[in-house]
């Protein structure tokens, strides 16, 4: 059964009180301007017990509606409006869209059946909208008195961090919550904007038909699977570090995803991209509440063995990633343009011909996905939507127990031979979400 969402409400939810004339401007730094103007987004889902033991749905939305206007008035450029030709954000208070909707199920078939293109109806804009408002609210209510809360903030402004410390500040307003709410906008100043002219971050938006699957992997089939590629790199022997979670799933999918899709006499290069957060990189190192979009991609051509199987991605990542320290960060900051990182109109144009596939890796794992509490408990889950944009693989923590929920984004072609892979499905789990 498909998820049907009604829209009942639209509306516009403004600043309690108005912006400093001085604030009316927030600027783009370097690193917003190389983001891709997709909307990050996380849907929130409430048992109705939890919410109606405590209010009504009106009385719940309302009091959303009513801390977010206090919210915003910290987070100022969530309510103003994009002018990407000018590298701003005009905060001008005009608002956030706020849509209430009924949703004609219970909350139960979204939960046991998770699927991000169920999650993606529940938001008010599709990742790949390319918009002019920086924030937007779905508040979906069930038939069963269930809620779910949809958000989205344009990944041009801040970053999977930002948007997680943004939702906790909110969510302790609404709860009245007393400790003061820490922000930080000061991107433009650390990283200023530089001339990219004829380069465009968005030009991948669009150009292949995506489809989403969520796999969940119990801590049980990890620790096996980090066994397994610990024997493999010999890394219990050498007294190397074991591989972390986040590595071995990641050797494991690309594994999976090489086998899957490969074609009779073509032999494709792949290159494996991880998103890397460098705040704490920085000296000094920036809070976690900074916001903005601070985070840089780490690239690896993985090493294959006579199989065309990688049993040291681990080993490469950690390698590249010590290459991104406080001295690269500082040339960054310095340096004019693309030719900060030289190759990467280089790699895009390998990707668009075919010459190369890109497999890129997110992980949201130990960020505070959970830490959202309105008044009512902590959500029973949360969920993303559909990326639409091929080869992006997220890792998100599993609610409780240790294991991982693997959203993968793939081509229809290749998710059709991806999802039929018999090692993947010997260890994910049968089960669904814990």
């Amino acid at each position: 059964m498909s998820v049907e969402v009604k829209v009942i409400s639209k509306e516009m939810v403004r600043p309690s009180s108005p912006t400093p004339q001085h604030l009316r401007h927030y600027h783009l730094s370097f690193l917003d301007q190389l983001s891709i103007q997709i909307n990050n987004a996380m849907v929130y889902f409430f048992d109705a017990d939890d919410v109606t033991n405590k209010f009504n749905i009106n009385e719940a939305s309302n009091l959303l509606k009513k801390s977010l206007a206090q919210v915003l008035t910290h987070f100022y450029p969530l309510a103003g409006r994009l002018i990407t030709d000018k590298l701003l954000v005009d905060c001008n208070d005009q608002g956030v869209p706020y849509v209430q909707t009924r949703v004609r199920l219970n909350l139960s078939h979204v939960i046991d059946n998770p699927s991000p293109d169920d999650v993606s109806k529940l938001l008010p804009y599709d990742m790949d909208d390319i918009v002019d408002t920086v924030l937007g609210v779905q508040f979906n209510v069930f038939d069963c008195g269930g809620i779910a809360v949809g958000v989205c903030i344009s990944h041009k402004v801040g970053d999977a961090l930002s948007f997680f410390q943004f939702i906790k500040s909110w969510a302790a307003v609404t709860r009245g919550d007393s400790e003061p709410i820490k922000t930080h906008f000061q991107s433009s100043s650390l990283f200023s904007p530089k001339d990219l002219s004829g380069y465009d971050p968005n030009s991948s938006i669009g150009q292949h038909k995506i489809v989403g699957k969520l796999f969940v992997f119990e801590a049980s089939a990890i620790d096996s699977l980090r066994t397994k590629f610990s024997k493999m790199t010999k890394s219990v022997q050498e007294g190397q570090k074991p591989p972390s979670r986040f590595e071995v799933l990641s050797t494991f999918l690309l594994n999976r995803f090489i086998s899957a899709t490969k074609e009779e006499g073509n032999k494709k290069t792949h290159l494996v991209t991880f998103v890397t957060n460098i705040r704490p990189r920085m000296e000094p190192p920036l809070p976690e509440f900074a916001f903005g979009n601070y985070y840089l991609y780490v690239e690896a051509f993985p090493t294959l063995n006579e199989t065309g199987e990688c049993n040291d991605l681990g080993r490469q990542l950690r390698e590249e990633l010590k290459k991104l320290d406080n001295d690269f960060i500082v040339k960054l900051r310095e340096r004019d343009g693309l030719s900060t990182l030289p190759n990467l109109e280089e790699i895009d144009r390998a990707v668009e011909k075919g010459e190369i596939e890109r497999l890129h890796f997110t992980s949201i794992c130990r960020f505070p996905v959970y830490d959202v509490d309105f008044g009512w408990g902590n959500p029973i889950w949360a969920g993303t939507p559909t990326w639409k944009f091929k080869n992006v693989i997220i890792f998100k923590d599993t609610k409780s127990d240790g294991g991982i929920e693997v959203y993968v984004n793939l081509t229809e072609e290749d998710m059709a031979k991806f999802e039929s892979d018999e090692e993947l499905l010997a260890h994910v789990s049968a089960t669904g979400l814990k």
